[in-house]
């Protein structure tokens, strides 16, 4: 199930293009919401970045139960958001956002159209 994001909850006064929102694959969606009802609680994920490995940046995933004020945020469906921080928001909008199963590898596949390369190990990238 992939979302358009016609609109973008009020939590910022930063409006963004239709092109910088996110579009959540719906392995991706059915394993965030297994995950949050796993837990017990949640609103949604915080999608961003941190500074680490070879080419500078990798991608960070965490559920939450509550948002920051500066956070920008988009709705995955009725009942999920995503929330992004400033910092993160220029190297992370109009990313796709998928979850796969390989045999014994796990995890979310992001498909940036910001990406500029990669390291060799795949765990970092630049933009």
């Amino acid at each position: 199930m992939e979302n358009s994001y016609e609109h973008l909850s009020g939590i910022t006064a930063n409006k963004q293009q239709l092109s910088d929102r996110f579009i959540f694959k719906e392995a991706a969606v059915k394993h965030i919401a297994q995950q949050i009802k796993k837990r017990g609680s949640g609103i949604g994920i915080r999608f961003g970045v941190k500074r680490v490995g070879c080419s500078g940046l990798m991608y960070v995933v965490d559920f939450i139960d509550e948002y920051n004020d500066d956070d920008y945020a988009f709705e995955i469906n009725d009942r999920l958001m995503v929330y992004v921080d400033p910092i993160s928001f220029p190297y992370v909008k109009g990313t796709c956002v998928d979850y796969k199963k390989k045999s014994l590898h796990e995890g979310f596949v992001f498909h940036n159209p910001n990406l500029k390369d990669t390291c060799g190990c795949g765990e970092s990238f630049n933009v």
